[in-house]
């Protein structure tokens, strides 16, 4: 399996079109939940609760020409978000859905101006900055035997590798309703997710009634940045997973996804020069 280069020029679409599509594919995922007979993850307890893998993201970070007031922001929402999360349990055979869950980020349930991508722009709006949460959610699903049933790769690429830990494309972009991260628990185990803030970090895990019997190292293959001929910059990769007993001996390989997107950076900038506008766990 190759990555495909991405040619396509941005896209810049007008308001109303914005607008008039998202509701409509917001409806459509609302009718789809009315109708959808999957056993939903609930608040419950888990005894014995063994850490299968544990993550944290900075969520305060210093971005060339972005007001910090957002940075603040956004940590106020992945609070009321994060809050609604901590804590499900997801049992053998349900599924868990991050806007399911979280619900429609709005004013009236405390949610502020975070940042937020559009057509490759950064603009501001409620509940801005949750990208965080679901880039750390899926980060550490795939380090687990849980299945990824609905993910999206961001489409721009933010910023320069400078102090990046997750490799290019280990995140899942978020955009309600329909941009949605869905998790269901394929094994014959409870899993519970553990998830908030932490003096200046996002931090997670995921928990279960045993010692996890795999380990997983994620590691991308195949990465190429091409010059497209439109005049911007394109990144792509394949990321796979290397499966290991607890003895350490490995036992398998196995493909997780494939990333594409275009790059708001140029990559001949010096490390640590020009990071973008968006946070990324």
């Amino acid at each position: 399996m190759d990555a495909q280069p991405v040619t396509a020029r941005p896209v810049s679409r007008g308001r109303l079109r914005m607008a008039v599509g998202k509701e409509y594919f917001t409806a459509r995922r609302h009718i789809a939940w009315l109708w959808a007979r999957d056993l939903r993850a609930r608040h419950r307890e888990l005894g014995n609760a063994i850490v299968q893998f544990r993550h944290a993201s900075p969520i305060l970070r210093e971005l060339r020409d972005v007001d910090m007031a957002l940075q603040r922001n956004k940590a106020t929402n992945l609070r009321l978000a994060s809050a609604r999360l901590d804590g499900l349990v997801l049992a053998p055979g349900e599924v868990l859905s991050f806007w399911r869950e979280i619900g429609r980020p709005t004013r009236r349930k405390g949610y502020l101006k975070g940042m937020i991508l559009v057509s490759g722009t950064v603009q501001s709006g409620i509940g801005g900055g949750l990208c965080q949460l679901s880039n750390l959610l899926y980060w550490m699903t795939v380090h687990t035997p849980l299945t990824v049933v609905e993910r999206h790769r961001h489409n721009y690429d933010v910023f320069p590798d400078a102090s990046r830990v997750v490799p290019f494309g280990g995140g899942a972009t978020c955009f309600y309703n329909y941009g949605d991260l869905v998790l269901r628990n394929d094994t014959v185990r409870p899993f519970r997710l553990q998830i908030g803030i932490e003096g200046e970090e996002l931090v997670g895990c995921w928990l279960s009634t045993v010692a996890p019997e795999y380990t997983y190292e994620v590691y991308e293959k195949s990465h190429i940045i091409r010059v497209e001929e439109w005049g911007g910059y394109t990144r792509h990769n394949l990321l796979f997973r290397r499966v290991y007993n607890q003895a350490g001996a490995q036992m398998g390989e196995e493909f997780v996804v494939e990333n594409h997107a275009i790059m708001m950076y140029s990559p001949l900038l010096p490390p640590g020069s020009g990071e973008g506008a968006t946070q990324r766990g």
